[in-house]
């Protein structure tokens, strides 16, 4: 018997077209920091050092400052949020100077390829069956690459090392019990410190943006909420949603950042074209087999 709709399905469909959303436009709030000046390592700093309040800010709201302590007493569980807090580090760090170099497009492509190296890792690694729509959409997006690679003559490195340092994340994530506000939380706690002495350093050298004006000022305390808003957002959609739905929604944000690249200028061949149409094939691939299974499943 296929179960009715949930009442809470519209606001979690906002909710996920959302956070999306603000993923797919992040590009213009760091292109327009780079226009004010602001280098990739200040952005990365102010992103790191504001997060935490945020975080902070939902924990309290989600009342879990009791698990926040429980975790702070728990070693192992501590030790691979440091490892999580490395890998969500890298991949800001290569997101930032990515855009901020003009590779917006190889950017999005690593955001199409990441849901695609989880199932892979997924199989390979905690022994996830693939379908053969799995297996189909990951050998399309493994020819997109290899076109990819022909196209800028080299490997899609920007696009390689998003997709992998996202997909280690989620691995080390899973592994984490505790709920994704006080894991969030713990890692921009990680990261505040480092990202507070670097900012200290630039303020007092006299080459920090920081206080300079109120728009370049303002715009680098957004760094918090253009951070942790989206992921709340996130979490609080996925739990609703279905797994067909989550699947369609993921791709609202590459596509949106390849748009932008397109529009800011950034080269664009014919042989990058063909690239996309494989990766394109591979992401309709993906979400008609995740679209299958939630199909069956409501089905039972």
């Amino acid at each position: 018997m296929v179960s009715s709709t949930a009442p809470d399905t519209k606001p979690a469909y906002i909710a996920g077209v959302a956070c999306y959303g603000l993923w797919g436009f992040l590009p213009l709030y760091f292109h327009l920091l780079h226009q004010l000046g602001v280098g990739s390592w200040e952005m990365i700093a102010h992103r790191t050092m504001w997060s935490v309040l945020w975080a902070g800010g939902l924990v309290l709201l989600a009342k879990q400052g009791g698990q926040v302590a429980a975790v702070l007493r728990q070693p192992k569980t501590l030790a691979m949020l440091a490892l999580s807090t490395l890998a969500i580090f890298g991949n800001w760090t290569i997101y930032v100077f990515a855009v901020n170099a003009g590779h917006v497009i190889e950017a999005s492509l690593g955001y199409y390829i990441n849901p695609l190296m989880n199932m892979a890792a997924g199989a390979l690694l905690f022994r996830e069956r693939m379908s053969l729509e799995g297996k189909v959409a990951i050998g399309l997006a493994a020819v997109g690459v290899a076109i990819q690679t022909l196209a800028l003559g080299h490997l899609p490195i920007v696009s390689l090392g998003l997709a992998l340092t996202f997909c280690v994340y989620a691995i080390l994530r899973k592994q984490v019990k505790a709920d994704a506000q006080t894991g969030l939380f713990i890692e921009c706690a990680y990261l505040a410190l480092p990202g507070l002495a670097y900012v200290w350093y630039l303020q007092s050298s006299g080459a920090g943006h920081f206080g300079s004006g109120v728009p370049v000022s303002s715009l680098l305390m957004l760094a918090g909420p253009a951070t942790v808003v989206p992921l709340a957002l996130f979490a609080w959609s996925a739990r609703r949603l279905p797994l067909s739905a989550v699947g369609f929604l993921q791709f609202i944000a590459p596509t949106i950042q390849f748009l932008l690249g397109v529009a800011l200028g950034e080269a664009f061949t014919p042989l990058r074209a063909l690239s996309f149409v494989f990766i394109w094939l591979g992401v309709a691939v993906f979400a008609y087999g995740a679209w299958k299974r939630t199909r069956v499943v409501a089905a039972v």
